[in-house]
């Protein structure tokens, strides 16, 4: 794996007006105006069931638009008490992803959600607003009268039509095109500002301590975090954006704080369900979730789909050592024996992926990285945080 960093946009236009260069919220006025509907229908509350849940409830901008609860899941509902199935994705650098499509050696990539099953910033969009675990309303309906009483319903008007209201499904169209296109044009959502940028644009250097974290995580034959999360700049993007948008199962311990796992025969299996359901009888893909931007990695106060680890550090000890010593992360049944990748029915733990290092070693084997390692990768994953500098 090269570990030459040099780097230099492209984006998906809705079709409201031109693409223009981007925006920030310090520079509103270089977001189009149906960006800047977008920016508040994402801040408002009152648009929930509840009256006290948004968009950005659940993706917080100081933390790299990541959830901002310590807890797995986040709870929503009329009365914010109902538990989700997920940790809430942090949804940076997202303007980059494709639509979820299946290449030609089989490899899953793209989509929207941890299952990919929404094709678009937009439809990712449509669906907390009628979860009942989420934002909670009634109906599209619901969402369009909240917008109709909104302090910018007027703006609403004037960008989409004095007659925009009359038309529910049009109008709730229009919301969560405003949403996406607020996620396209704000710098925010993808401002490579990051000590890692900085390094690239020759305006700061490394420790030794981020460079040896550097080569941890690109190294085939320790981290090979690269291999899914490439530090180098892909043809779509300015510069290296850290995931490449693929899937993988890593046998993720199951997390019984999740109120769903009460039930034992209960999984969710990511690609192939519950939530997603056009992909129920492609057993392979099961336990399959998508791959994250580790930029502002991290800020995140949960990790993995199920949130099961709330320490950065744990999560990549788990990676290293998942099966070289399973016993740190997995139960036991009443013989002693290790029920290694737990969170899956028995008959598909065989789809979790340990053939690509660091996974491909085996019980009592030396771990991949050493806790010395393991602190010189979080520092390196530390310099991927917006906000270092100005490009």
């Amino acid at each position: 794996m090269k570990l030459a960093l040099f780097f230099v946009s492209w984006m998906v236009c809705l079709g409201l007006s031109a693409c223009g260069g981007g925006g920030s919220s310090s520079s509103e006025t270089s977001m189009s105006a149906a960006a800047l509907l977008g920016q508040e229908i994402f801040k408002d509350t009152s648009l929930s069931g509840s009256g006290r849940m948004s968009c950005a409830s659940c993706h917080d901008p100081d933390l790299g638009h990541a959830s901002p609860f310590t807890t797995s899941v986040a709870f929503g509902g009329v009365n914010l008490d109902m538990p989700g199935l997920r940790l809430p994705p942090a949804i940076r650098y997202l303007r980059f992803n494709t639509a979820f499509y299946i290449a030609s050696d089989g490899t899953p990539t793209g989509g929207f959600f941890w299952d990919g099953r929404a094709s678009s910033l937009a439809e990712q969009a449509r669906g907390p607003f009628l979860n009942d675990h989420e934002m909670a309303n009634a109906s599209v309906r619901d969402v369009v009268q909240k917008i109709a009483t909104a302090s910018y319903a007027t703006k609403f008007k004037e960008v989409f039509g004095a007659d925009i209201f009359n038309n529910d499904d049009m109008a709730f169209d229009r919301v969560v095109q405003a949403l996406a296109r607020y996620q396209q044009e704000d710098v925010d959502f993808a401002s490579f500002s990051s000590k890692f940028d900085a390094v690239n644009a020759g305006k700061a250097t490394f420790t030794s301590q981020e460079l040896r974290g550097l080569a941890w995580f690109n190294r085939a034959d320790k981290g090979n975090c690269a291999a899914c999360h490439p530090s180098t700049k892909p043809n779509n993007a300015p510069a290296a954006l850290f995931t490449d948008f693929s899937y993988d199962s890593l046998g993720v311990p199951r997390n019984s704080l999740i109120a769903s796992n009460d039930d034992v025969v209960f999984f969710d299996k990511g690609l192939c369900g519950p939530v997603r359901t056009n992909l129920s009888t492609r057993t392979d893909l099961c336990g399959a979730f998508k791959v994250p931007s580790l930029r502002n990695v991290t800020l995140r106060k949960r990790f993995f789909h199920n949130g099961q680890f709330d320490d950065l550090r744990k999560a990549i000890r788990f990676y290293v050592s998942r099966d070289t010593q399973p016993e740190l992360w997995y139960p036991q049944d009443p013989l002693g024996n290790v029920r290694v990748y737990n969170d899956l029915p028995t008959l598909l733990r065989a789809n979790v992926n340990v053939t690509e290092a660091p996974y491909n070693r085996t019980r009592g084997q030396t771990a991949a990285l050493s806790d010395t390692e393991i602190e010189d990768l979080w520092f390196f994953l530390d310099t991927l945080t917006d906000g270092y500098f100005s490009p």
